[in-house]
């Protein structure tokens, strides 16, 4: 058993320096994992926690009913969140970039490519990035994937596979701060 949660330990810490790219810092940071149970196949490389499942790495902060973690032949770790009935699995990191800059997501399901850096959301899928408290960008969609490495967001009406047209997408951008203004010009003495 002992051996088993060493594993885990891991396996999560591989997975998590991939997914802790938006936030640099994090990277040297210890995993903490709480859930009620969690289960581990050596052959298949899965590592499953279910129950309220808090994932913690500096910044990073995931929340879900349960929580899939894989890893393929080459070592990459790939992560999938079940949201619990009712409710959605959440994240949220800190952004490089700046002092407070943060970066949070919402969904049915939530998963995780740590080769491709990834993040994509669905079904009741909600992407804010925030300033402080701020949010300075979110959008709302049945589908979205999130580019942890170029920060690019697209948004889908529908989830992958379903008809086309049968919903639509939010977004709310905020304004930027204001550019200084320029000192007027003083007038001229007729």
């Amino acid at each position: 058993m002992k051996r088993l949660f060493l594993t885990s330990l891991c396996l999560l810490n591989i997975f998590m320096s991939g997914l802790a790219y938006a936030e640099k810092a994090d990277a040297g940071k210890a995993t903490d994992i709480a859930a009620d149970q969690m289960t581990y196949d050596d052959v298949k490389q899965i590592n499953t926690f279910t129950g309220n499942v808090i994932l913690t790495r500096g910044s990073l902060l995931m929340k879900a009913a349960r929580v899939v973690v894989t890893q393929d032949r080459a070592g990459y770790q790939s992560a999938t969140m079940y949201a619990a009935p009712g409710v959605l699995a959440t994240f949220r990191q800190k952004r490089d970039g700046g002092p407070d800059l943060w970066v949070e997501g919402q969904a049915e399901r939530i998963e995780y490519d740590g080769r491709a850096e990834l993040v994509k959301l669905f079904s009741k899928a909600k992407l804010r990035r925030l300033e402080s408290t701020r949010a300075t960008d979110e959008v709302e969609g049945d589908f979205i994937s999130y580019d942890t490495r170029a920060e690019f967001i697209s948004v889908n009406n529908n989830a992958p596979g379903a008809k086309p047209g049968t919903g639509r997408i939010k977004a709310v951008i905020q304004p930027r701060a204001e550019a200084k203004s320029e000192p007027k010009p003083e007038p001229k003495a007729p």
